[in-house]
């Protein structure tokens, strides 16, 4: 497939545009700052500002899907604008935890365990999701990582899950950024979560 990915030099989405390659897709790597995009075969690193709608949808067109893996200082209309504009399908987003259930109807957002100091950044995941959730016209996928994502061995082993944090027998919720990779670009191959959100942790 063709894929665009937003935020390529950033830690997911390098991550991201490494499987990606790793499988024969054809990656345009998008960043601010392309320079720090590793160099790999079948990627195409590329200078954008993805808060611009009009100059996003000339530098995805052509593509199967894009895959952001951006701050959520990008509304979801700005992406979804841009998509529509260029006539692409498919938008899959490196989401947050916080808007996972730990309990039914208990986000995990609105738990104490939750930092204060994230709350604010974790805020633009949800209304994101919200937004997305109203679309009707791109094929969107919301992926939801483990409540910790790190740096990790890549093992290609990892359970999913819908509205719910997966956690594991010691009641812990984590994924490597490789391993998120892999779930993110078996999602992109696999199409099973369209017009909705998963998760995925050990």
């Amino acid at each position: 497939m063709k894929v665009a990915v937003l935020g390529a030099s950033g830690r997911a989405g390098s991550e991201i545009t490494k499987e990606l390659a790793s499988r024969g897709h054809s990656v345009t790597a998008i960043a601010r700052k392309p320079d720090a995009i590793p160099a790999a075969s079948g990627v195409t690193p590329v200078a954008g500002d993805a808060s611009d709608p009009a100059a996003l949808a000339d530098l995805i067109k052509g593509s199967d899907a894009v895959i952001s893996a951006l701050h959520f200082d990008v509304p979801a209309e700005t992406l979804l604008g841009a998509l529509k504009t260029a006539g692409v399908p498919r938008l899959l987003v490196t989401g947050g935890a916080a808007s996972l259930e730990v309990a039914p109807g208990v986000l995990l957002f609105d738990t104490p365990q939750f930092p204060a100091e994230w709350k604010p950044i974790a805020k633009g995941g949800l209304t994101f999701l919200d937004d997305l959730r109203l679309e009707k016209e791109i094929d969107w996928t919301f992926f939801s990582p483990a409540a910790l994502i790190e740096e990790g061995p890549r093992t290609g082993a990892y359970r999913t899950g819908g509205d719910q944090l997966v956690v594991d027998d010691k009641g812990d919720s984590r994924i490597s950024f490789a391993d998120y990779a892999i779930a993110m670009v078996d999602e992109l191959e696999q199409h099973r979560h369209s017009r909705a959100r998963f998760t995925a942790a050990y």
